[in-house]
């Protein structure tokens, strides 16, 4: 995975270090992500725009905020995700692909939290059934 640090590599790695809220912004091929300081980047498209990407390509990412107490996914399903065009199976496979990047990248970045989906985003996921806790 090759990573982006904004505002740079020292700041993201202090700010981990102290355990401060950080923004990441992952590839859905998981090949690459940009972490960012929640108190730098604010949100994620101020995120990306600081990174020299378009904030408007702010849904090729899955995103999170983490810190060592867990992370949170900012669960939006692109309308074109891989091209599927059923929304029950369009989220359904969003959901899967999610936890599988996520999780490899918390791995990877040296977390070993839990990936929850708040509730105002889980309502997404009402499409597939009836869901008590995600």
């Amino acid at each position: 995975m090759k990573y982006t640090y904004v505002p740079s590599e020292e700041r993201v790695r202090e700010a981990m270090q102290q355990d401060e809220p950080m923004l990441a912004a992952i590839t859905f091929d998981g090949e690459q992500a940009i972490l960012s300081p929640i108190d730098d980047s604010m949100e994620h498209h101020i995120m990306l725009m600081n990174a020299g990407k378009k904030s408007t390509d702010i849904d090729q990412y899955f995103r999170i905020v983490f810190d060592r107490s867990g992370a949170d996914w900012t669960f939006v399903c692109p309308p074109d995700y891989k091209g599927i065009p059923w929304k029950d199976k369009r989220i359904e496979r969003f959901y899967k692909d999610g936890f599988a990047v996520i999780s490899e990248f918390l791995h990877s970045v040296g977390y070993l939290v839990g990936i929850s989906i708040p509730k105002r985003y889980a309502r997404h996921l009402n499409v597939l059934g009836d869901h008590t806790t995600y």
